[in-house]
């Protein structure tokens, strides 16, 4: 996600409303990597704005991820969550807690192209779902900050 002094740029340029509720949620929302919901969001920039509108948090949202700002997961355990790492990277998704991290995967094809049937693949999202560190103690701990080599 570009940064917020951009993404008001951005905004301006699509003749989109810009106010200080959507520039306060850029700044919760960029380098925020705790994939959260809308209501999560909504939380922590009430403590900052007190009377921000869960509508306009989820209008934000959809906008940005309407530009490619963010990215939308329905991870199947709960509403939506956000992500503001478009990069290209995978999930890890605790099912004790519900925690969602990055990790980075080697992307070598899983299948061929004549294997597709003439399938035009556009995107493709694997989540890893198991328990994090703290909610299994024994298990070891996959690193998440860190690129394939």
């Amino acid at each position: 996600m570009r940064s917020p002094a951009e993404l008001t740029m951005a905004f301006r340029a699509k003749g989109w409303k810009l106010t200080p509720q959507r520039q306060l949620l850029f700044k919760v929302l960029h380098d925020n990597q705790t994939h959260p919901t809308a209501e999560a969001v909504h939380a922590v920039a009430s403590a900052q704005m007190p009377g921000i509108s869960l509508r306009t948090v989820y209008q934000t949202l959809q906008e940005l991820s309407l530009m490619g700002e963010l990215q939308a997961f329905d991870f199947g355990d709960g509403p939506l969550r956000f992500d503001p790492n478009v990069g290209d990277h995978q999930h890890l998704l605790c099912r004790s807690c519900g925690r969602v991290a990055d990790v980075y995967v080697d992307r070598s094809p899983l299948v061929t192209d004549d294997g597709l049937n003439g399938f035009a693949i556009e995107s493709t999202d694997i989540v890893f779902r198991g328990r994090c560190v703290a909610c299994a103690p024994n298990s070891k701990q996959i690193p998440t900050d860190q690129s394939p080599t």
